[in-house]
């Protein structure tokens, strides 16, 4: 089970960073004419839905645990 701080850090991470993180990425390599740009931010992309589901897991097996209490 998740340590309460570093599901909190990783729950920022997922929700707010990665996303915030892809879309940068995306339009800057846009406009600069970068390559790879948009398989960069979809790699993230899926990195996020993985630590999304990750997370999921662990907040339903963490309500699990605390209703038997």
């Amino acid at each position: 089970m998740l340590d309460n701080k570093i599901y909190d850090i990783l729950k920022w991470v997922a929700m707010l960073f990665l996303p915030a993180l892809a879309t940068l990425i995306s339009v800057v390599f846009a406009v600069w004419h970068i390559p790879y740009g948009d398989e960069i931010s979809k790699t993230i992309m899926a990195l996020d839905a993985f630590l999304g589901a990750c997370l999921g897991i662990s907040h339903i097996q963490y309500k699990k645990d605390n209703s038997a209490e």
